[in-house]
């Protein structure tokens, strides 16, 4: 984990979206940001929200903080793609896997990561082509039946080379930051941040044998609809962008823009592990 060095003097806040679960949180982060000569700056949503003025470059910043769950986390890592800018979240939400502050460590975590004592990881996304359009995913892309209670068959090759079909509820296909999310509680691995891999598993597949499999850079799945009468829905962080009626094919790669994730030092992937999930 490479560590920070400079101090930050500007700082963009992204927030939970409901206001009050964030509402005692955003003066202390005022007042430690007062503390250390740091600017906050807050987007016209954020602004909104919380009463304040707007800031003409809300994406120029030095360090994103993040006061929320892992959406928030998400919703940061997607906005600040491919800008240089580490997130580092407090958290406010439920597991808060991605966040690497409890709200009790706000002052004491947030005066040091403005002091510049950061560890950063570079985080892998996938790229996913459906319906001709790109779409980037920091944590998953979900294929899945769009009929609940509905199976489909899907088919999957791995640059060309067909590894046959699947009668399954879905497949998932995920990075290493989205690894302990669906993908987990699916029976997918977790993969380590900082690997160049992403994790490929089917969701109640209708088989004895499907097992997840972790693929590198150099392949590419492509996954088939060969269900007649039902099509399959294409989702990227929760979101769907998409949907493929039988015959049409959907292309995953691990993608060329890199997330930026931070923590204070001692934080690590495994303590989080350990915490949220021992």
């Amino acid at each position: 984990m490479p560590q920070s060095a400079s101090p930050i003097r500007r700082v963009a806040v992204v927030s939970h979206g409901r206001v009050e679960a964030v509402a005692d949180a955003i003066p202390r982060l005022q007042a430690v940001a007062a503390a250390a000569g740091v600017q906050l700056v807050f987007g016209s949503e954020e602004a909104d929200k919380h009463g304040v003025t707007v800031d003409p470059r809300p994406d120029d910043a030095d360090l994103a903080v993040v006061l929320g769950g892992d959406g928030t986390m998400l919703r940061a890592l997607q906005r600040f793609l491919g800008r240089a800018i580490p997130v580092i979240g407090v958290n406010y939400g439920r597991v808060g896997f991605l966040a690497s502050l409890l709200p009790d460590e706000l002052e004491s975590g947030l005066a040091r990561a403005f002091r510049g004592e950061l560890d950063t990881v570079e985080l892998s996304t996938l790229e996913v082509t459906v319906e001709g359009v790109v779409h980037i995913a920091v944590n998953d892309v979900v294929v899945s039946s769009a009929v609940p209670g509905r199976m489909v068959e899907l088919g999957w090759s791995l640059s060309g080379e067909h590894l046959g079909k699947q009668p399954c509820d879905g497949l998932i296909c995920a990075t290493p930051t989205g690894s302990t999310a669906y993908n987990l509680s699916n029976g997918g691995p977790v993969l380590v941040w900082g690997l160049d891999a992403m994790a490929i598993s089917f969701v109640a597949p209708h088989s004895l044998t499907a097992r997840p499999l972790v693929v590198p850079r150099s392949r590419v799945l492509t996954v088939e609809n060969l269900t007649r009468d039902v099509e399959t829905m294409v989702i990227v962080d929760g979101h769907a962008v998409g949907s493929l009626k039988a015959g049409e094919v959907a292309h995953v790669a691990l993608g060329e823009e890199k997330a930026l994730i931070a923590s204070t030092p001692g934080v690590t992937f495994f303590r989080r592990y350990r915490d949220a999930f021992g």
